[in-house]
C-alpha cells in the first residue's frame, strides 16, 4: 500500500514537471507580447519593461529563475499585465471561487448521476433504462457552451433570486454548478451503469438473487461496491477540472475564478499567470488521481495485493 502511493506520488510530480516545462517554453510561442496591448510602446520602454521582468534573459536562465522562485518562495512570479500584482495572489483569490463551484457541481453531479446509473442498470433494455440514458446521452452530447446560456435564458431569467453574470450573492453559485454538475452527471451515470450492469451479472449476485435478496439490499450491499469502480475512476480527474473551473462555464456566467483568469492570461499572453494556474491544475488533477488510487484501492482489495507485489 505504501508502495503503490510512494510510486503514484513520485509519477504525479513528474508529470507536473514535464507539463509546466512544456508550458513554460509554449507561452512564449505565443504571437504578441503582453506589454503592448492596443498601444505601441518605445523601444527604450520595452528593453525597460523586458528587464524589469527578467524577459531579456536566455530562455534557459528564465526557467532556472522560475523553478528557484517556486521551490525557494513558493512565488509564481508577478503579473505582467495587472501592475504590481502577484501570480500567487490572483490564484488565492480565485481558487476558493473555484473550489465553491466545484463542489457544488461535483455533489449535483454525483446524487443525480450514481442514482440514475444503478437504476438504469437494473431496469436494463426495458423503459425506465432508456428514459434515464437519453438525457445522459444528451448531456455528454451537448457542450457547455450550449447548456450554460440555455439554463441562464431559462432559469436565470425566470427563477427569482439566481444570477446570470457575475459573483455578489450565494445564490450566482447556482447556475455554473448546476451546468457542471449535470454535464458530469451524465458521464457518471453512464460509467456507473456500464459497471453495474457487468457486476449484476456475476454468479454471486445470481446467488444473492437465488436466496431471496430483495432490490435495495442487492444493489447497494452486492453490486455497488463493485459496480461503481468506472464512476470512482472518472471523478478524480472531474473533481479537479470542477475546482480549477470550466473555461467555457465561467466565462458564460463571469464567475472570477480560475478558468476565467486562464482564459484572460491567454488573450493577454500574461506568461507567468498561465504558468502558475497550469501548475495549480497540474497539481489537483495529481492529488484528485492520488486519492482515487487510495479509494479504488479500498473497493477492489486485487489491486492492494498488486500495490504490496
Amino acid at each position: 500500500m505504501i508502495r503503490l502511493l510512494l510510486r503514484r506520488l513520485a509519477q504525479g510530480l513528474l508529470v507536473v514537471f514535464v507539463l509546466e516545462t512544456i508550458t513554460f517554453f509554449l507561452v512564449r510561442l505565443l504571437p504578441g507580447n503582453p506589454f503592448l496591448g492596443d498601444r505601441k510602446l518605445p523601444e527604450h520602454i520595452m528593453a525597460q519593461l523586458n528587464n524589469l521582468y527578467g524577459l531579456d534573459q536566455p530562455a534557459w536562465v528564465q526557467y532556472l529563475n522560475y523553478w528557484k522562485g517556486i521551490l525557494l518562495h513558493g512565488d509564481f512570479g508577478p503579473s505582467l499585465v495587472r501592475e504590481g500584482v502577484q501570480v500567487s495572489t490572483i490564484i488565492s483569490q480565485a481558487f476558493p471561487v473555484s473550489l465553491e463551484v466545484g463542489v457544488v457541481g461535483m455533489l449535483i453531479a454525483v446524487c443525480v448521476g450514481i442514482p440514475a446509473g444503478m437504476l438504469a442498470a437494473w431496469y436494463r433494455n426495458r423503459w425506465p433504462d432508456a428514459l434515464l440514458m437519453l438525457p445522459a446521452m444528451a448531456g455528454i452530447c451537448i457542450p457547455a457552451f450550449v447548456t450554460a446560456p440555455v439554463f441562464g435564458l431559462v432559469l436565470g431569467t425566470h427563477v427569482p433570486g439566481l444570477s446570470v453574470a457575475g459573483w455578489d450573492n450565494p445564490l450566482c453559485v447556482v447556475l455554473p454548478a448546476l451546468t457542471l454538475g449535470l454535464i458530469n452527471a451524465a458521464y457518471i451515470a453512464r460509467l456507473t451503469r456500464g459497471g453495474m450492469v457487468e457486476v449484476l451479472a456475476q454468479d454471486f449476485v445470481r446467488t444473492a438473487r437465488a436466496k431471496g435478496c430483495g432490490p435495495a439490499r442487492l444493489l447497494y450491499v452486492h453490486a455497488m461496491r463493485s459496480g461503481l469502480l468506472p464512476a470512482v475512476s472518472y471523478l478524480g480527474p472531474a473533481f479537479a477540472a470542477l475546482i480549477t473551473g470550466s473555461f467555457v462555464v465561467e466565462t458564460c456566467f463571469q464567475v472570477p475564478g480560475m478558468g476565467l483568469h486562464f482564459v484572460n492570461a491567454t488573450t493577454d499572453r500574461d506568461y507567468f499567470l498561465i504558468q502558475g494556474l497550469v501548475f495549480c491544475y497540474g497539481s489537483l488533477i495529481v492529488a484528485a488521481n492520488l486519492v482515487v488510487d487510495l479509494v479504488l484501492v479500498a473497493l477492489n482489495p486485487r489491486l492492494r495485493s498488486q500495490g504490496t507485489a
